[in-house]
Order: C-alpha cells, then structure tokens, then sequence
C-alpha cells in the first residue's frame, strides 16, 4: 500500500498543533480540507487516528506519528538535495537558530562568511527547537543551530533525523538559576536531586523541563509556571521574584536578584549543534565548516 505523504503531512499537523484550525492554517488550507484528508488516511489505514474532543492521537495515530517525521523529513530532504544539485553559487544564506543556541561565535563566523561573499543575502531567524529540522529539511532554513541538555562530549539525542546531517559546535557550563535568597544560593554548586522536588518554571523554548528530567535520571521538577517566551530576561525576572527554579547556560543567567549556582551531579552540559542538509553552496558550507570542523557526523 502506498501512502500519501501529503495526507501523512496534514495528519501530522493536526496531531502537533492539537487542532484542526490551526492545522487547517499553517497547511493553507480549509478546515473541511483538513477534517477530509484525515477522514481519507483513516480509511486507507483502517484505524481511527484521532480523537476529536479533544484533538489528541490515538494508540494507532501515536504509532504512526513515531514514523511520520523521518518519513517526511526523508522526503522534503530528498527534494531539497536534488533542487540543489550542480547550484554551488552562493546568493543568499538563511540561518535559523533555536532561542539560546546563537553565540558570539556563530556571529563571528557568520561575518567571517559575508566578507568573503560581499553580495551575499543573509538571513537569520529564530526558530522553535521543534520546528527545526523540519525548517531545514524543507529548505527554508539553510543552516540550524539546536541547543539542549546533555552529558559532556554527547550528542543531544536529537529524535530521527531523516537524511540531514548534524554536527557538534560546543558546550557551556550550565546553571541552576534561583531567586538570590535562595536557601541554596551561596553554595557553589548543588545536585540536582537538592532540587528534584523544587518548584520550577518550565520555559520550552529555552529549555524544557522534559529535557531536564530525562538528562537528570531522578526528581520530578515540578512546574509551578509555564513560560512561553523566547527572551531570558523575562524568565530571568520570573526567578527573581520567586516563581520557580530554572535551568540556563550559565553565561546567559547573570540579572540582578538572581544567582547562578553550578550543577555539580549530575554532569551535564549546555550543547549546540549545527544540522544541514547535503548540497550546501560554497558560503553554507563554509559556516558549517567553520562551525563544526570535522566533527561532522552522518544522524
């Protein structure tokens, strides 16, 4: 049986986005569009993969979620190699970056590419660490750069990367972030199983605490408030006034009326890695070259 990956696509969509309005706007299509391709992948699968109140996957569509995004990534990856083929001029460059994987570095190096290529276009764009590597597969981003939460020298366990390639560009010490009086404020470093149990604030685009969990192995990290932005000011004022315990690059956790403990047990760090599809022009890959070296690694 052949699937249609354009029904797969809205399917996914609606899943994601736990709507299908919502879904029905990010495709650009109608909201009867959208209930009809689902309705169409659910007869010729013969499950129902949705629930419609409220929108949420069922066994059978959590099954098929788990293969839809390599299916699709493989795919929009496979169209952006060959649309590129034999196109090495570089005329514009799109960098997209999740909120705290932009450096000093990656603007140093991203100057270092403009001078060589004077008439180069550049773009960079911040862009939801969920959406990243689909941005990339697609072609609308060039270049990505991903941070997260992982042990010293190991990759972030990105989820299946289809065919696009990633590659390590550094790590940063990271931080328990806590209002400065804090009853563990003037320790030097704290375990994170002090803290399990610590009220915290869960900031997804700047470091989730299901990352946190995961990395740590123990403790609960309960969410006493959810923050949606992408600016650490904000969130860093939220810890200040006491709303919860956060986890930063300790280099973006200095404010007043906070305290940046280090993270002594487990060892863990801030990573940043760059993800690209094959096919890059000479100024892409020269970014990536400067950025990861030879630590390039096939996902």
């Amino acid at each position: 049986m052949l699937m249609d990956t354009r029904l797969l696509r809205t399917f996914t969509a609606v899943a994601r986005l736990g709507s299908f309005s919502a879904a029905a706007e990010k495709l650009h299509l109608t909201q009867s569009a959208v209930s009809q391709q689902v309705a169409a992948l659910e007869a010729e699968l013969g499950a129902t993969l949705l629930r419609r109140r409220p929108v949420e996957p069922t066994e059978a569509g959590e099954r098929l979620l788990r293969h839809a995004r390599s299916i699709l990534l493989r795919l929009d990856a496979a169209r952006l190699e060959l649309r590129r083929l034999g196109d090495t001029e570089p005329g514009a460059l799109v960098v997209g970056a999740s909120p705290l994987a932009m450096s000093a570095r990656v603007a140093l190096e991203l100057a270092t590419v403009r001078r060589r290529h004077p008439h180069l276009e550049v773009t960079f764009r911040l862009v939801a660490r969920p959406d990243l590597a689909e941005e990339v597969a697609s072609g609308r981003v060039d270049v990505g750069l991903v941070d997260g939460i992982a042990a010293p020298t190991d990759p972030l366990g990105l989820p299946d990367l289809g065919m696009l390639t990633v590659a390590g560009v550094g790590e940063a010490p990271l931080a328990i972030v806590m209002p400065a009086g804090h009853p563990l404020a003037r320790r030097a470093a704290v375990d994170l199983a002090d803290v399990g149990d610590a009220p915290w604030i869960d900031a997804p685009s700047l470091g989730s605490l299901a990352g946190l969990r995961a990395a740590a192995g123990s403790g609960s990290f309960p969410v006493h408030l959810l923050y949606e932005g992408a600016d650490v000011r904000p969130l860093l004022e939220l810890v200040a006034a006491g709303h919860g315990l956060a986890l930063l690059p300790r280099a973006a956790a200095a404010a007043a009326g906070v305290v940046a403990v280090a993270v002594h047990s487990p060892r863990l760090v801030h990573r940043v890695e760059v993800l690209h599809a094959r096919g890059l022009d000479t100024a892409a890959a020269g970014l990536v070259a400067a950025l990861a070296g030879t630590a390039a690694r096939r996902a």
